[in-house]
């Protein structure tokens, strides 16, 4: 795996109508922008640059008077990005020393790269973590307060990803259309249909971010005849258990057909999932290049 990309990954939204590029994103409402709204006479006070030059020698030689034309531009708008993260204790396993998938550190590293996207295009961000809060405000201080948070080494509380959901929902009127909403879980019964449909009916730019095992739960190893420590999540009591091979090779395709199948329920929503198999903060980064690539693709095919 290379080094992570030297700049942050784009925030490129999924609906053309919400603008060009986010950080110059195009309002509804004229102002100073980049993007050519139309143009109007001129009137006292209009800037220089603003006179479009053809235009107005066009409108002098057919009035037979001298007539400048200014050029309008949509008003240029930060985005909005909100961070919705899981915390049950599904999403506590394993962490170190075990060789699999920090889900923890994975979900940490997304956030930090969301919060440097965000940061890199003027925006304000938002972070709901059942029961915590964090209302939008500039990157670097909730990253910050979440850094705080986590060298405190507070224990984690038995937190619901519905609830995670419903921190934002209750506050929607400061969320416009168009907003991206990251939401980041293993999405492994972590919340019911009615959520995702209701975050739908809100316009919001919904990313969720599918963060699973590659080898326990996106698939499942080949440990037929082999005594397995299995933990329960909830309560972290251990039982031994033997599976056959036909019983390991059922769970792999199980445990692959519930990925396809929560990855499809999204795509029927019109959500534009991420993928990670991995806390490593290159390869996540990675990851969320790549979807704004595709989304890219998807925006140029569709001019």
């Amino acid at each position: 795996m290379s080094a992570a990309p030297r700049r942050p990954f784009p925030l490129v939204p999924r609906r053309r109508f919400v603008g060009v590029r986010f950080g110059q994103h195009r309002s509804p409402r004229r102002g100073q922008g980049d993007e050519v709204a139309g143009t109007r006479p001129y009137r006292p006070g209009d800037r220089r640059t603003w006179i479009d030059w053809r235009a107005s020698a066009r409108l002098s030689a057919a009035r037979g008077a001298d007539e400048f034309v200014v050029r309008e531009f949509f008003a240029d708008t930060a985005p909005r990005v909100a961070i919705v993260v899981d915390r049950r204790p599904r999403m506590q396993l394993y962490g170190p020393p075990l060789p699999w998938l920090d889900k923890s550190a994975a979900v940490d590293a997304a956030v930090e790269a969301i919060g440097r996207a965000t940061a890199a295009e003027g925006g304000d961000l938002a972070y709901a973590e059942h029961p915590r809060w964090i209302a939008p405000a500039p990157p670097a201080g909730v990253l910050g307060l979440l850094h705080a948070a986590r060298t405190a080494h507070h224990a984690p509380a038995a937190r619901s990803l519905e609830g995670s959901l419903d921190l934002l929902v209750r506050r929607a009127a400061s969320f416009p259309a168009g907003t991206f909403v990251f939401v980041l879980s293993d999405f492994i019964d972590a919340a019911r249909p009615q959520a995702w449909v209701k975050l739908r009916g809100l316009g919001w730019d919904v990313v969720p971010v599918v963060v699973q095992d590659p080898t326990w739960e996106q698939s499942f190893p080949a440990v037929g005849g082999v005594l397995l420590p299995i933990a329960d999540p909830e309560t972290g009591e251990t039982r031994a258990l033997a599976l056959s091979r036909r019983e390991t090779r059922a769970r792999a395709a199980a445990n692959g057909e519930r990925l396809q199948g929560i990855l499809d329920s999204f795509a029927r929503l019109g959500f534009d999932s991420i993928l990670i198999g991995s806390s490593d903060p290159a390869e996540i980064a990675w990851c969320f290049q790549r979807w704004a690539e595709r989304r890219r693709r998807l925006r140029r095919r569709s001019a």
